[in-house]
């Protein structure tokens, strides 16, 4: 399959990208700063330019997004609306302009992450944009067939442990390549309007 993968170059679409392709699709990254295939995906236009770039394709992955951390306290009107526009209404307009393109019975796989079913201190923008991209993921299954479209939504990387870890206390972290698994399920698999949650011992 062609996928185009948006986010290739951090964590886990580095581990999405390697998995993918080492299973025999072909894979095209597009980040902000790529060269070949640059995108905003908070501009509608930058996402638009992409898919006409790429043409067709078999499937469309997310792995990125920007999402602002603070107390409700510090956290100004600007964070929350850049954080849902970027990580939320990001990846549904990269479902909207990519009807199109998206062949047969392909598949939308996106983002979203732990914050939303277990949010901790600092994160409300992060949970509110999480749960706003799940609950799309549910509406928008209704209506895409014969197309799909599932999210994957991890725990704590292992790989971020370092980083992140301390907000995080007593978490079992998981590793990229169990996430790149998840979007190897959503896109090879038949399931749709599924949240792969990479917690609390699910896969």
């Amino acid at each position: 399959m062609k996928v185009l993968l948006i986010g290739d170059k951090g964590t886990i679409g580095s581990a999405v990208k390697a998995t993918l392709r080492g299973r025999g699709h072909e894979v095209v990254g597009a980040s902000r700063k790529d060269p070949s295939h640059p995108v905003d995906i908070t501009d509608a236009d930058s996402i638009e330019r992409l898919f006409q770039d790429v043409g067709a394709v078999d499937a469309v992955a997310c792995a990125g997004g920007h999402v602002k951390y603070g107390t409700l306290s510090s956290l100004s009107y600007g964070d929350y609306r850049s954080s849902l526009g970027d990580k939320a209404l990001g990846q549904i307009e990269l479902v909207r302009r990519g009807l199109q393109y998206v062949t047969g019975r392909g598949s939308f796989t996106l983002i979203t992450g732990v914050l939303a079913t277990y949010p901790v201190v600092t994160a409300s923008a992060a949970a509110a944009a999480n749960g706003a991209v799940e609950a799309f993921v549910r509406a928008a299954a209704l209506e895409v067939p014969p197309l799909r479209i599932n999210a994957v939504s991890p725990t704590l990387l292992a790989e971020s442990v370092g980083k992140a870890g301390h907000m995080f206390p007593g978490v079992e972290p998981v590793t990229a390549k169990r996430v790149a698994n998840a979007y190897v399920r959503s896109i090879e698999g038949a399931e749709t309007g599924m949240i792969y949650r990479l917690f609390d011992g699910t896969s």
